[in-house]
């Protein structure tokens, strides 16, 4: 029985780890000084200054479906609307990075 246990366990710690978020293994700090030099001129404490009812706070973010790292990637990779495409400008690791910072930041209330 304890063994059946420990193979479970390890079951799922190996699935947990191999399916994980990029942005869980992404780097905050990292994100952080890159959104204070890219996305801060906008989006200054976690506002918009282009659309005002569009903010990174967490109830807008969830709003417009942008609540996920990937949603946010798209979003700064791709650019929409007023947002300007980042790809080329910043590399993907940065991108994801950024994105951390701000799941991090919304759901600290900015």
């Amino acid at each position: 029985m304890k063994k059946i246990i420990s193979l479970l366990l390890l079951g799922i710690t190996i699935f947990t780890f191999a399916f994980s978020s990029p942005a869980l293994a992404a780097d905050t700090v990292n994100g952080a000084k890159i959104f204070s030099a890219n996305c801060a001129a906008c989006h200054a404490g976690g506002r918009n200054l282009v659309k005002a009812n569009k903010s990174l706070n967490k109830g807008d973010l969830e709003k417009y479906g942008l609540y996920s790292a990937e949603a946010i990637i798209s979003q700064v990779t791709n650019g929409k609307n007023a947002m300007p495409a980042f790809k080329g400008r910043l590399k993907s690791e940065q991108i994801e990075n950024v994105a951390a910072y701000v799941l991090e930041q919304a759901d600290k209330g900015w």
